[in-house]
């Protein structure tokens, strides 16, 4: 049971070896390996979809209910929301019922065409929620929406 000379197990060493001598392969490597791009881009595409959900208006209440579509909307508009105590958020900031208006204007960048939209809580006085949308359409705001979520199994 002798070992043939003709097999290919001993050659292989030799052939890398004279690869590595040729011409212009210093070692340097000119292919871009992709894999670790893909996997850090599928880990930034899964950070992204948990926290973009975090990063709506700030104030968290709990809206009521409705089958209406949502709008269209080009600019941002300016955030108003109505906790269940009856206090008051532009944005996630807390103000006052004095501060309300010029909060609002200061954060409207079209002035008093810009699009408002008014947040209350389901637990909220109805009478808070009117007071504070009497207050902005006092002040000139015309464009008024107040937020709802959609209802179970509207389409």
């Amino acid at each position: 049971m002798g070992m043939g000379g003709a097999g290919g197990g001993g050659g292989g060493g030799r052939r890398g070896s004279r690869r590595s001598r040729r011409k212009g392969s210093g070692g340097v490597m000119s292919e871009i390996n992709v894999t670790p791009l893909v996997d850090v881009m599928l880990v930034l595409l899964i950070v992204f979809m948990v926290a973009a959900p975090m990063m709506t208006a700030g104030v968290p209440i709990d809206l009521p209910k409705s089958a209406a579509a949502e709008l269209n909307s080009q600019t941002q508009p300016v955030t108003v929301a109505v906790t269940p105590e009856g206090a008051i958020f532009v944005g996630e900031d807390p103000v006052s019922e004095a501060d309300l208006i010029a909060t609002v204007t200061a954060k409207a960048t079209n002035g008093t065409e810009d699009r408002i939209f008014l947040r209350g809580d389901t637990s909220a006085n109805y009478g808070s929620v009117m007071k504070v949308m009497g207050l902005l359409s006092a002040a000139g705001f015309t464009k008024i929406g107040l937020i709802t979520e959609k209802a179970p199994g509207t389409p």
